[in-house]
């Protein structure tokens, strides 16, 4: 699924010569977090959040430092803080280096961006064009849409029984020799040895995102593998 398909094209936006306290009540107005900060052209040229009013002249929460620091640091970095907390308009407080994505860019390229910068959206760019926003909502409404696929015929228990297998022996810390399953009308049965408890969970969460399957019993069996003794399943209903 790409971008283009779970966007928002609706785009609330701001222009850099606008006043801080207009950015401020445009996110409060429509209950987001960050505004893209758009030329008369169109064009993407920034991103002010609400990050970026954080500390501010007017509520008296500027950063202070001690004199050693702030000599460290140097007179260019304190200007630089001085017009962020000071500034009146969009274009002095914004961000100019903008983290976005293109409208054909892959959701596993968005949430990838999204972990590592610790951000909640992407502007979405045709050239520099800004074209709309993907957000942490839009990714929860592309998975509703994704687990609303039509149904489709239920395949055989022989064929839920091989994708069972198949899934496991794909994962790295898939015990694929160490179990069987057994597969009755939907309902799957886990039988066998495991060496580390968490496999359980694992394993139940794996064998329930088989299409066709109806329910999961665990019969496993956990070798603690330092002392050797044998431990059940818990007591369960079945899953699903």
């Amino acid at each position: 699924m790409r971008v283009s398909e779970v966007m928002s094209h609706r785009v609330v936006s701001v222009a850099p010569t606008a006043l801080v306290d207009e950015a401020a009540r445009l996110m409060l107005d429509h209950r987001i977090s960050g505004l893209p900060v758009v030329d008369v052209g169109g064009n993407l040229v920034g991103m002010v959040t609400e990050g970026d009013f954080l500390r501010r002249a007017e509520t008296g929460n500027v950063k202070r430092r001690p004199r050693w620091l702030e000599f460290c640091l140097g007179p260019g970095r304190l200007a630089d803080e001085y017009v962020h907390t000071h500034g009146r308009k969009v274009e002095e407080v914004m961000t100019h280096d903008v983290v976005s994505v293109s409208e054909n860019a892959s959701l596993d390229e968005v949430v990838s961006l999204m972990e590592q910068r610790g951000i909640k959206r992407l502007p979405v760019l045709r050239g520099r064009q800004l074209v709309g926003i993907v957000s942490r909502a839009n990714l929860l409404r592309a998975l509703l849409i994704l687990t609303r696929s039509p149904a489709s015929p239920l395949p055989s228990d022989r064929a839920v029984h091989d994708k069972i297998l198949a899934a496991v022996d794909k994962e790295p810390w898939g015990p694929r020799h160490t179990i069987s399953v057994v597969v009755r009308e939907g309902m799957v049965d886990l039988y066998g040895s495991i060496f580390d408890e968490r496999e359980r969970e694992a394993l139940r969460v794996l064998v329930e995102n088989i299409s066709g399957v109806k329910g999961v019993r665990d019969h496993l069996v956990w070798i603690e593998p330092v002392s050797g003794m044998a431990f059940g399943a818990p007591e369960q209903k079945d899953r699903m």
